[in-house]
């Protein structure tokens, strides 16, 4: 596991840090590397993915997240500048955010949770809604 020390005032964090943060703060999740790139799972015998963070245009950092059904075509449509349908997944409706202007970090914990609950076994879906949300900074 990574360190999850917290940074130092004043400090800006990079996005991967952040939405590292953000996955890693739900139940039983942990970070792979795959495919050269962090991705946030659950479920360590089946290993279901929830969140990966890419560069998919132009070395723009973003983050990819499995989406409720009509949620990408909702979040392209009304925001293509900071929204858009991954390679591969996006077919499956994942929702991919680019991480680099405009970013809202209760947006991106929202969606993430939204993510995990998708694809996390019912007992951790249960434990998350008897726990309190954490807070996210903006």
């Amino acid at each position: 596991m990574m360190d999850m020390a917290k940074p130092k005032t004043g400090v800006r964090q990079q996005p991967i840090e952040r939405l590292r943060e953000v996955s890693l703060a739900l139940p039983e999740s942990f970070e792979k590397l795959a495919w050269k790139t962090p991705t946030f799972r659950v479920d360590r015998k089946k290993a279901k993915m929830f969140v990966l963070y890419s560069f998919p245009e132009g070395d723009r950092p973003a983050f990819w997240c499995k989406g409720e059904e009509g949620a990408q075509d909702a979040l392209t449509e009304i925001d293509p500048e900071r929204f858009f349908r991954p390679p591969y997944l996006g077919p499956r409706g994942w929702i991919g955010m680019y991480l680099d202007r405009r970013v809202s970090w209760k947006e991106v914990a929202s969606l993430v949770d939204a993510s995990y609950r998708l694809v996390a076994p019912a007992h951790l879906i249960s434990q998350l809604n008897m726990a309190k949300a954490p807070e996210v900074a903006e």
